[in-house]
Parts: structure tokens; sequence; C-alpha cells
């Protein structure tokens, strides 16, 4: 997990908002494999090592089904340490029998793809190791191809499903965007992301440190595509992990430069990308 630790920006929290808390939860930690890290009436925050906060479910006041053909979160994509446990969650799913939405072998990983009862989009992957990504002009191959299932059942078959490795971290999030203009100058130029592929002029995937993605960006639900309601189903925000405090202060100038809004709430910064997507910006 090298591209998730410093000197890199990597995404470190998911906040998601669901109609049925109670439903939600035994959802994830049922058939995803999280523990309660805290809870309240409202909210709980899951991790998968007992103290490393990665997605909090909260059910607001006045929640209204998740409305189509807005922007907001595609998938947050949760990367576990091997392929074995990868093999051990596909065979989970195929036990309890929950419907996948697509399995695939991207190049540089191999990924399952679901969703939870409201609908946010949900990725579990493994990487392939970094030494067979292959990179022509810093930008890295990927592609959509079939999965290898059997393959990676024989490999999971050892050990049975225990819930999420500890290892597991908040591998990248894609988001759906309105524009990619505005969006690309926002996050490359005002949070100091690089572009790493282009899937022609329809989404951007972003990272620090040379890694595939720690952010997609697509307009897949449409160039112009409204905000969703505050009090819908969906994305609350995330929080981007910076190096360190000198790392936040440049970031935060630099997205003022650019126009960007930077607004400071009980100690953290939080700016808003054009779409209206929510991130905090942390250094833990």
């Amino acid at each position: 997990m090298i591209f998730h630790c410093k000197p890199n920006t990597f995404v470190g929290h998911v906040k998601v908002k669901v109609e049925n808390l109670e439903r939600s939860l035994a959802f994830y930690q049922e058939v995803i494999g999280f523990k309660i890290l805290e809870q309240s009436k409202k909210s709980v925050t899951l991790t998968t090592d007992g103290k490393t906060s990665m997605l909090s479910i909260e059910q607001p006041e006045n929640i209204i089904p998740k409305r189509s053909r807005t922007t907001g979160l595609y998938h947050f994509a949760l990367l576990v340490p091997t392929r074995a446990d990868l093999g051990k969650i596909l065979k989970h799913f195929i036990q309890i029998g929950y419907p996948l939405q697509g399995a695939s072998d991207h190049l540089v990983s191999e990924a399952l793809y679901l969703a939870d009862p409201d609908g946010n989009g949900i990725e579990i992957y493994s990487d392939r190791d970094p030494s067979t990504w292959v990179w022509n002009n810093d930008e890295v191959e990927m592609a959509t191809l079939p999965l290898d299932a059997e393959s990676l059942l024989k490999e999971g078959q050892a050990d049975e499903w225990n819930g999420l490795p500890a290892g597991t971290v908040m591998g990248h999030i894609h988001l759906h965007v309105s524009e990619l203009e505005k969006t690309e100058q926002f996050y490359i130029k005002g949070l100091g992301f690089k572009v790493v592929f282009r899937y022609g002029n329809q989404a951007l995937f972003i990272s620090t440190g040379n890694y595939h993605h720690h952010i997609g960006l697509n307009t897949w639900n449409g160039v112009g595509a409204p905000k969703p309601p505050s009090n819908s189903v969906g994305l609350e925000s995330f929080h981007l992990i910076l190096p360190n405090e000198e790392k936040r202060n440049n970031t935060v100038n630099q997205l003022k430069s650019i126009g960007a809004s930077v607004t400071e709430e009980n100690g953290s910064f939080v700016t808003i990308d054009p779409s209206g997507n929510r991130i905090y910006l942390k250094t833990t």
C-alpha cells in the first residue's frame, strides 16, 4: 500500500448518505465485512483494523432516494492487500448470493463492482504489482477486460472469508462531474494531482506518486449534470490526506489562486469542486 501513505496525497475516508441506517449497517457488516468504530443514532463510522476510520454512513433528516443523472459518487473503491483476499471476497459474494454489477481486469488491478441497498456504488479491488504496470509518456495503460474469476477463486480458496482484511485501505474514489475542463484545473492546479490516464473526452484518472489513480472523474451522467439535492442519498464528502501542514497550506493557497472556495470548519479546511463534491483537506 505504498501509494496510500506519505508523501502521497490520497483519499482516506468517505462519507455517504443512506435512507435506512439499520439496513445499511447490516449490509456493510455482513456483506462487505466492516467493523463498527463509532456509532450514534444517525451515523456510524466503520473500520477494518479497529482504529482507522474508512467509511461513514449517515441517515440525515428528510432523506430522499438517490437521484439519477446528477453529479456525485460513481463509486468508492476498497483496496485489499492481496489477490487472495479478493478471491475470498468473491467466494463470499457467491456463497451469500449477493449480486455483482461487474467484474473486470483493468491491467493494473482486478476489481469487483456492486452497490449498497441505496445504490451507492462500491468497487473492491486488488492491485497488480506496480512493476508490471505499463507507462507511456506519463500515462498508465488501463483497460476493461473480463475478469478471470476461476483463477481468482482458486487463489482465495484456502481460507474462509472473515470480513475485510485489516490492511484494507480506501484505494480511490470515482466521481460523476458536470464537465472536465474546470474540473481538471481544480484537481490539477488546485489540489496538485497529475493526470495519469484519459478516457477520451469522457473521463480523467488522476493521482500522486505514480499510482494508477487516486481519483476518477467522469461525465457519464451527462455534460452539465446538476448537483443532487443536499438531502438525497449519495456522497456527503470525502477526505484527502496530505503529507503535512506545509503541503496543506500550499494546497489551500493554490485553490484560492484559481478562485476555488476554501473554508475552515472545526479546524479542518473544506473545499468544493466545480460539480459540488465536498472535500476535507486533512493531514491525518
